[in-house]
């Protein structure tokens, strides 16, 4: 071999170990990368259910909260809703279906006017022309002991029937209506209640004033649950979609 060919045979020999070395290199890189990013995806994921965690604690504690401050505004108000009871009673459903919206003002509060748009708290009752009780804020309506929660109405996110919504407009804070509902304003042929579809209802409807500790509470609480969702949907983004193809 002539020296030309062996300078040419050592060339190669060096092009051939550079690109060897460049491709060993890019392996462990890749590979190192690799175990960093499946490290700093455990870390995350630690840290994420470290945070869920923590939140759930927080929401218990609120919850404890708030049941207290409702607690509260069921002894307040529940001797006066009770009152009511005996106001549920059969009724011509035919009657209240062709009659349109009707509302009747059983107390005038002196409260807040409610307009369209208006935040604000209730107790309720409602029931069908058999004079069954389909709800109601009471615990139990055969032997009832206190008040659940009052409903809030938040007019960004509401999911009450438009009976409900145009039947107190115009009623005054600390008043209890009678609203008569036709099916059409109700549940119309989208929900089975009293027995059957396209049914009237009747409402009584409590509007109570609340403090603004209670409010203050409650919307913290919710503050917490929907942290919560945003966290435990983006841990569990990939089982949420598994499931929604299948």
């Amino acid at each position: 071999m002539d020296q030309n060919q062996l300078k040419t045979a050592w060339k190669t020999r060096i092009i051939v170990g550079v690109i060897a070395f460049l491709m060993l290199f890019s392996t462990v890189a890749v590979y190192a990368l690799i175990v960093l990013s499946n490290e700093n995806e455990k870390n995350r994921s630690k840290k994420v259910n470290e945070e869920i965690a923590k939140i759930e604690k927080e929401i218990d504690e609120k919850r404890t909260e708030v049941e207290t401050l409702s607690d509260e505004l069921s002894k307040k108000y529940f001797n006066t809703l009770s009152k009511y009871r005996s106001m549920v009673k059969p009724y011509n459903a035919n009657t209240v279906d062709n009659g349109g919206l009707k509302t009747k003002d059983i107390v005038k509060g002196n409260g807040k006017t409610i307009e369209e748009g208006t935040g604000y708290y209730s107790y309720y009752i409602g029931w069908c022309a058999d004079e069954s009780v389909f709800d109601s804020s009471f615990d139990s309506w055969d032997k009832p002991k206190s008040l659940i929660a009052p409903l809030e109405y938040n007019p960004n996110e509401s999911s009450l029937i438009a009976g409900w919504e145009e039947g107190v407009i115009g009623m005054k804070i600390g008043g209890i209506r009678e609203i008569d509902i036709p099916s059409g304003l109700a549940y119309g042929d989208t929900r089975e209640i009293c027995g059957k579809t396209n049914s009237p209802l009747k409402f009584i409807v409590y509007a109570v004033e609340v403090t603004d500790a209670y409010k203050k509470k409650i919307e913290e609480y919710n503050t917490l649950v929907q942290q919560y969702y945003v966290l435990y949907y983006s841990q569990n983004q990939g089982q949420f979609n598994s499931l929604q193809e299948d």
